[in-house]
């Protein structure tokens, strides 16, 4: 028989193990805060390095894309039909112009070459130099000093013009550029061969100072990242251009619809405002690749640098200090702000950075110029960049800028091609400062 346990045995229920106390956290390390909440400013910064990185990063592929897109030259080069002037400019250029002159006659497939040196006042014996070269194709003018209104080097390229005669194709050069001898023939192609009205082959820019690598090499990184080259070939919107009168090369008829340099008389960059004045007449042009067809060394030292952008970047910012603050706010914010942060530690700064060696790097193999390390110093450029503005800005208003001898107009803004004030949206970034 099964033994029966007790009632209270059988309904008794085992009792609960206490519940143990709540361990506590650990403490943090040594010499570690404990982590709290980002503040407003901190999250209003980070968001303000991840818009430059995102701008930087955009900038690069652009950049990338748009190098693949470039014009190049032919090669062979067909010869040209037809007769073609070269109107050289020259004012106190005794060191530059023989050497600018035996390269432009040197050059293959242009039998009927016609070259037009205007002298603009010079001092210092460059027309003695001139008279001696001692060619049949060569022709010296003595320019007539500008009027009212006018500039120095739109009223020479003016005169050189009117005196080409029967010339198909009009061909602007200065006296610093050095041509590879099939340099007019490939420019020449470029233009006829995709039905445009005025190519700018960029000259291959040399440098030699520290000042000039930082500061140089932002012309073709500026349009490489900024202009999307197709869309500008095809439209007549005046801000999508860029043009370097280094080397600049227009159809006859088209130069004369636009109303050529007197249509843009007053402006200190007149290269990219002739390319805006043909445009606005039904022409097309755009930046073409010119490192294997010139070199040019634009300015040798700080100084010439310092002193040579004072005189335009007022102007390829838009004429005004708004539009001035808004391009080098817009810079900063893209080049100069995400490394910065990458110093503090910032991983999305540091990706911004190396977004923007990569861009700068691409354009500069693309173009000609030095890669490395040069490439890795891209926000300095920046930097220097926004200070040359400045100053240029400065001194515009003040009107203490000078060139050549000669005083620039003063005043707030610049005038577009019709001498009238530029419309908002109507800036070079590209062709900063000659």
């Amino acid at each position: 028989m099964r033994a029966r346990l007790p009632v209270r045995a059988r309904l008794s229920v085992p009792a609960r193990p206490p519940v143990p106390a709540p361990r506590p956290l650990p403490a943090p390390p040594p010499g570690r805060a404990p982590r709290r909440s980002p503040t407003r400013p901190e999250r209003a910064a980070r968001a303000l390095v991840l818009a430059g990185t995102a701008l930087s990063v955009a900038g690069a592929l652009h950049a990338a894309v748009n190098t693949r897109l470039l014009r190049r030259p032919p090669v062979p080069a067909p010869p040209v039909q037809g007769r073609l002037a070269v109107v050289l400019p020259v004012r106190d250029e005794a060191i530059q112009v023989a050497g600018c002159l035996a390269a432009v006659l040197d050059q293959r497939g242009v039998p009927d070459l016609q070259v037009l040196v205007v002298d603009d006042g010079s001092t210092d014996g460059t027309p003695g130099l001139v008279t001696a070269i001692g060619d049949a194709r060569v022709r010296l003018l003595r320019a007539a000093p500008p009027t009212a209104g006018w500039l120095g080097k739109p009223n020479a390229c003016a005169q050189g013009a009117a005196a080409a005669g029967k010339a198909e194709v009009l061909v602007f050069v200065d006296a610093d550029v050095r041509l590879m001898p099939d340099a007019l023939a490939s420019a020449v192609a470029l233009l006829r061969a995709h039905d445009l009205d005025l190519v700018s082959p960029w000259p291959r820019q040399l440098v030699g100072s520290t000042a000039e690598r930082l500061v140089q090499p932002l012309q073709q990184w500026l349009w490489a990242t900024l202009l999307p080259l197709r869309l500008a070939e095809r439209s007549p919107r005046p801000s999508l251009a860029a043009a370097n009168g280094q080397f600049l090369v227009v159809r006859r008829a088209a130069y004369e619809r636009a109303g050529g340099h007197a249509a843009v008389r007053g402006q200190v960059l007149e290269d990219i405002a002739l390319l805006r004045a043909v445009k606005a007449a039904g022409g097309r042009g755009v930046v073409v690749d010119g490192s294997t067809l010139a070199a040019c060394r634009m300015y040798d030292g700080w100084p010439a640098v310092r002193d040579g952008y004072a005189k335009s970047l007022w102007s390829a910012v838009g004429g005004s200090p708004a539009a001035a603050a808004a391009a080098a706010l817009a810079l900063s914010i893209g080049w100069l702000l995400p490394p910065v942060a990458a110093l503090a530690g910032s991983r999305a700064g540091l990706a911004g950075y190396l977004a923007g060696v990569a861009g700068r790097a691409v354009t500069a193999a693309a173009t000609g110029g030095r890669v490395w390390p040069d490439a890795l110093a891209h926000p300095v450029s920046v930097l220097l960049l926004d200070v040359l503005v400045a100053r240029s800005l400065r001194g515009r208003r003040r009107g203490n800028l000078h060139w050549r001898g000669r005083s620039l107009p003063a005043g707030p803004a610049t005038t577009g091609r019709t001498g009238q004030p530029s419309a908002p949206g109507e800036r070079s970034w590209t062709t900063m400062a000659r």
